[in-house]
């Protein structure tokens, strides 16, 4: 039976042997995208255009919004998001409505 310190040195040598590998393959792809983009003389715009957005999972979360109902006796105001505020809970939001 192999001791626990002989499979640590397994694991080392695995592991050193695993970034060589890597350091290996990650050049070996570095030259062949190199040779696509003289071979078709791409820019880097045509492979990474800057245009492209990344489509967020959450929304806009985080972001503050312009209130659209004040409370004209207070001035408290709500933005029409999430639970109404007891000011205007139940009626016409209609005469509430920031002009």
């Amino acid at each position: 039976m192999t001791s626990y310190k002989d499979l640590l040195k397994q694991r080392e040598a695995l592991e050193a042997q695993i970034a060589q590998a890597r350091e290996r393959e990650i050049s070996q792809a570095v030259s062949q995208v190199r040779a696509l983009v003289a071979e078709f003389g791409l820019s880097a715009q045509d492979v990474f255009p800057t245009a492209v957005r990344v489509k967020s999972s959450g929304g806009a979360k985080g972001q503050k919004v312009a209130p659209k109902y004040r409370n004209p006796a207070t001035g408290e105001t709500w933005t029409g998001r999430g639970k109404p505020p007891k000011w205007i809970a139940g009626k016409d939001r209609t005469e509430f409505t920031i002009a």
